[in-house]
């Protein structure tokens, strides 16, 4: 009875009850440490909670009690600019990475500007946090938004503006993001979604089912190419693997890709108009069972080397760019099944895309 949905039309949730908050919504609360945390949740058995002081990204995720993401030990870790990105580093579902560098730390061959690995977004905090819910028809929508400001005094002035969707009894996650430039000069603009996934979700046995082209970064991942799908048991100081993946999309844009096992898995939508890069990031080590499914309008180079190879994206003054992003869990093998078959027509009959050139990469 629970999981399906009979239960949850409008009508008879209205008849029985007078806060949606019952069923779906967003519960704000205040950490020991100070940290704030935002609390979602759903009839669909999915929860996760929102990190307002770390860019409004995701830490823990579970669905229907399981977890879906690694967490550090001893996260959620406040900001601390002083501190490296890799001690800071929380796991969870999202590290959002930029937005004016991602990738390895790196010198500005003219400022001399030290870059500390995936940029400063993670670190910020969001303000103007506001939730809200409406029926549409007999759907009931829950959204929270708030807004992340990247600056620098004569420098880069952004505002990120973040938004989640959830619907009543789907367990899925839509992010939509918005980002303007309003200062007034021309300002790189790189920006990955560092989508983490843990155990039991990525597993022995478990693959990454994708579409068009695989890439191998460098040497470490070459040793591994052949099985990049492939995810085995944990493996004492295991060195990551890294492959940037050039896919097709439909017509309208969208791509997908999911990793999954015979009856779970979790698949990511995206706009690859907007994020036409997705690099997987390969880490089985033992303890530090981790990987990543990342969409991004960059590769995780850094960016003077996306500058040096002609492929550092800019923000205009004035300018507002929006990237959307949609996490949906996929529960029982009939769903496996058919979300295979979906992504298996995807890179039949969908047009690999010609507005990236990956073939540097071996």
């Amino acid at each position: 009875m629970f999981w399906d949905s009979n239960w949850q039309t409008r009508e008879l949730i209205e008849s029985h009850s007078l806060d949606m908050r019952q069923f779906i919504g967003f519960r704000q609360s205040t950490l020991q440490n100070g940290m704030r945390i935002i609390e979602a949740y759903n009839t669909s058995g999915l929860s996760f909670t929102i990190l307002p002081d770390r860019g409004l990204d995701i830490w823990s995720a579970h669905y229907k009690g399981v977890p879906l993401t690694w967490l550090a030990q001893g996260s959620p870790f406040p900001a601390d600019f002083g501190g490296k990105w890799l001690r800071l580093f929380n796991g969870g579902l999202l590290t959002t990475c930029g937005l004016t560098h991602a990738g390895a730390g790196d010198v500005d061959p003219d400022t001399g500007e030290k870059r500390d690995l995936h940029g400063k977004y993670t670190r910020l905090p969001a303000n103007d946090i506001n939730s809200a819910g409406v029926w549409e028809g007999d759907s009931y929508v829950a959204v929270l938004s708030g807004v992340v400001s990247q600056q620098q005094l004569f420098g880069e002035q952004l505002k990120f503006k973040r938004t989640y969707r959830l619907e009543l009894g789907a367990p899925a996650i839509g992010i939509v993001d918005e980002v303007t430039n309003v200062g007034d000069m021309s300002t790189p603009l790189m920006v990955l979604y560092h989508f983490n996934v843990g155990y039991p979700l990525v597993r022995d046995g478990v693959k990454l089912v994708t579409t068009g082209d695989a890439y191998s970064r460098d040497e470490e991942a070459r040793k591994g190419y052949d099985n990049w799908q492939d995810y085995s048991g944990p493996i004492s100081q295991y060195a990551e693997q890294v492959y940037f993946h050039h896919v097709k999309a439909f017509d309208d844009g969208v791509s997908m890709v999911a990793l999954m096992g015979e009856d779970f898995g979790l698949e990511v939508e995206w706009q690859t108009k907007e994020l036409p890069y997705l690099t997987q990031w390969k880490n089985t080590r033992q303890g530090i069972y981790v990987s990543g499914i990342e969409p991004a309008n960059c590769l995780p180079i850094g960016q003077a080397a996306s500058r040096e190879k002609g492929i550092l994206e800019m923000i205009e003054p004035g300018e507002t760019r929006q990237f959307h992003n949609v996490l949906s869990i996929i529960d029982g093998a009939d769903a496996v099944a058919q979300r295979r078959e979906a992504i298996k027509d995807l890179d039949a009959n969908g047009k690999l895309l010609d507005s990236i050139d990956l073939s540097s990469y071996k």
